[in-house]
């Protein structure tokens, strides 16, 4: 699976990965018709009760990824934040594991640190995945849109000085988190050989274009389950207020038909 998940990057149309954050979200994901899972590293961790950030125990970690695998037949690709550690090897320890529970590729972020100390952890995980066996992808993500890293103006300059270091450092992919203007995109995807990924955010062209201007993947984040928050919100309240079944009922799957859905 893992050559797989490399070939569905090349494909004429980006990679579209609505991120799944539980063994059910990612069978009815894969039922709609994706050609892989990917997670969202977010909504894993509030599904078990965490917050986002790398507080996520790995050990709780490792056995949602499993719960995943089991439900699913595409490749599987996992968010695993900054690798739940600061030394390089241990990172690696952990993508191993990964691995072993089922995962072709892994998301890897620099958030704010230094760009050095992600290239030791790809470094690391590539070394992983080669004892393995596995021709991993590692997608880095880099947050410099995100957390605001570079000045406005600056911001392709710095992304693609880190896309350098990491591409010598062994990774696939690319993650520009929070880029959304096309003529960025198009100089980013054009400035590296790292296939480019970006994500659902406000103003981002549409597939197509995304396409035409070098992306490769498109993912949906943390959004699926930060709409569904909303909404199950809204329904909790309601129902607390006024106890009425409509609202429940209205739009809910039949139950056969998710149960169905499952192995047994």
């Amino acid at each position: 699976m893992a050559s797989t998940f490399h070939v569905l990057h090349q494909q004429a149309l980006p990679l579209i990965l609505p991120n799944a954050w539980d063994a059910g979200s990612a069978r009815l994901i894969a039922g709609a018709g994706a050609q892989a899972i990917a997670t969202t590293s977010a909504g894993v961790a509030w599904s078990l009760g965490y917050r986002d950030g790398d507080v996520l125990p790995v050990e709780e970690h490792l056995a949602a990824v499993r719960r995943i695998r089991r439900v699913i037949e595409v490749p599987l690709s996992v968010d695993i934040e900054g690798g739940y550690a600061d030394d390089a090897a241990t990172v690696g320890e952990h993508v191993a594991r990964f691995i072993e529970a089922g995962a072709v590729g892994v998301n890897l972020q620099d958030g704010s640190g230094d760009p050095l100390l992600l290239c030791r952890k790809i470094e690391a995980a590539r070394g992983a995945a080669e004892r393995h066996g596995v021709p991993l992808y590692i997608n880095v993500r880099t947050d410099v849109y995100a957390r605001k890293l570079a000045p406005p103006g600056e911001c392709v300059q710095e992304v693609l000085r880190r896309a350098a270091v990491y591409e010598r450092a062994g990774a696939d992919g690319l993650f520009a988190l929070g880029a959304a203007d096309a003529a960025e995109i198009g100089a980013i995807a054009a400035g590296t050989p790292l296939l480019l990924n970006v994500v659902a955010w406000p103003g981002l062209p549409p597939v197509q274009e995304l396409a035409k201007l070098g992306v490769r993947r498109l993912s949906a984040g943390s959004w699926l389950p930060q709409t569904l928050w909303t909404h199950t919100a809204a329904l909790a309240r309601g129902f607390l207020e006024d106890g009425r079944s409509e609202p429940l009922i209205a739009h809910a799957a039949a139950y056969g038909d998710v149960n169905a859905s499952l192995p047994a």
